[in-house]
């Protein structure tokens, strides 16, 4: 019998990175960046600054809570199944911190700033945000600064418009919601109480999807209503993109009353986020303040 081959340290780590969320951050940081005209070198630059950061704060995630995986069996974490040593993935945590900090600089004043304020976010809700009733700030903040890191790249350093932050900070609060929905058990076996949890299933799914909706109204007055509106196809594409969202919304919150705590409910916050981020470069939204 052929002994199962032990899978690489790169793509453990890789494991060990929360690549979903990663990727779809920095999809999303490209594409407002593409959106408001950067030049091509700088959406890169964008991308491959956000993708660090990222990386850094879902390897810290899963090096600092080694122990309560382990404890809880999670079988989706390569340290809490002994596959790679907490060592190797705390030092490729701070690693890849330092090449974000590396690439902010790169970015312009005002994107450095925001980019580094973001990454300091995250490592904060690692380190023990996570089981407050503050929980969910690391996240408004982030996701807040996103539109900023990826609209003031550049040396012009333009500010994005207010409805951009508005809707980013909102789904922070959806993504950090459906998040952690299919770990409340095991995270209170674990001493954590953030604030999904102290709001339990429903209600943490419910104000999800209801800031999912409130995210999507913000896109949609943004374009419709904003200093340079979209017109002619453009408003139809931001009807369209909205109508879906809230469809999105509505599947989601009929299975939190079904009591259905999966990863669906994240991965309909992260599909609605794609949508309306590509229907604002499609529609030719003005993002810019």
């Amino acid at each position: 019998m052929t002994p199962t081959r032990r899978p690489s340290t790169a793509r453990l780590l890789v494991a060990s990175s929360h690549p979903g969320p990663t990727v779809t951050v920095t999809v999303l940081a490209a594409v407002i960046a593409a959106a408001v005209g950067h030049p091509s070198w700088l959406v890169v630059l964008v991308a491959l600054t956000v993708v660090a950061g990222q990386l850094s704060i879902g390897l810290a995630n899963d090096w600092i809570d080694a122990d309560r995986d382990r404890a809880v069996g999670r079988s989706d974490k390569p340290v809490a199944q002994g596959l790679i040593a907490v060592g190797t993935v705390r030092t490729a945590a701070f690693g890849t911190a330092g090449v974000a900090v590396v690439l902010s600089l790169f970015l312009g004043p005002v994107a450095a700033v925001a980019h580094l304020v973001l990454v300091a976010a995250g490592w904060a809700y690692d380190a023990g945000l996570k089981r407050t009733v503050w929980s969910v700030v690391p996240f408004v903040v982030a996701f807040g600064l996103l539109p900023v890191v990826a609209v003031a790249a550049g040396p012009d350093g333009a500010w994005p418009a207010w409805w951009a932050l508005a809707t980013g900070a909102v789904f922070g609060v959806a993504i950090h919601c459906t998040n952690v929905l299919p770990d409340l058990v095991d995270d209170a076996a674990t001493g954590v109480h953030g604030f999904p949890h102290r709001l339990g299933l429903r209600g943490a799914g419910v104000t999800a999807f209801g800031a999912l909706v409130v995210a999507a109204l913000l896109v949609l007055g943004g374009q419709v209503l904003g200093d340079d509106p979209v017109r002619g196809a453009g408003v139809v594409l931001a009807v369209l993109g909205t109508a879906v969202v809230v469809v999105l919304a509505a599947v989601g919150v009929r299975l939190v009353v079904a009591g259905r705590a999966s990863r669906t409910l994240f991965r309909l916050v992260i599909a609605s986020s794609l949508v309306l981020v590509v229907e604002l470069g499609l529609a030719g939204a003005r993002l810019v303040a």
